[in-house]
This record gives structure tokens, C-alpha cells and sequence, in this order.
């Protein structure tokens, strides 16, 4: 079975693209730098829209 959902794939998809153009932001407004923060942004929106995506760690 799936872990991601596609609507999470979408989300993510959507948030990496808008990174690579320079118009993804994160935290308190600054600019979203690697991809490993427009996946965390993509996945964090999804959870929001109640799409399938698994529980972030907790450290």
C-alpha cells in the first residue's frame, strides 16, 4: 500500500516547482532554499488538505 497519496504528490510537486522559480516561501517569510524544504513545505500543505501522508517524526 501507498504511504503518499497522489494529492500529496501534487503538493509537492506544485511546492518544488514554485521553489525552482524563487517564489516559495517558508517560516517568516523567507525564501525556501533546497528541495529538501520545498518537500517538507509540499508535504506540510498536503497534511493541511487532509491528503494521505504519513506522521512527521518527532526528535
Amino acid at each position: 500500500m501507498a504511504k503518499y497519496s497522489s494529492k500529496a504528490q501534487v503538493e509537492v510537486r506544485k511546492a518544488i516547482h514554485k521553489t525552482k522559480r524563487g517564489q516559495q516561501r517558508s517560516g517568516k517569510g523567507g525564501k525556501a532554499r533546497s528541495r529538501k524544504q520545498a518537500i517538507a513545505i509540499g508535504l506540510s500543505k498536503a497534511r493541511k488538505k487532509g491528503a494521505k501522508v504519513p506522521r512527521k517524526k518527532k526528535s
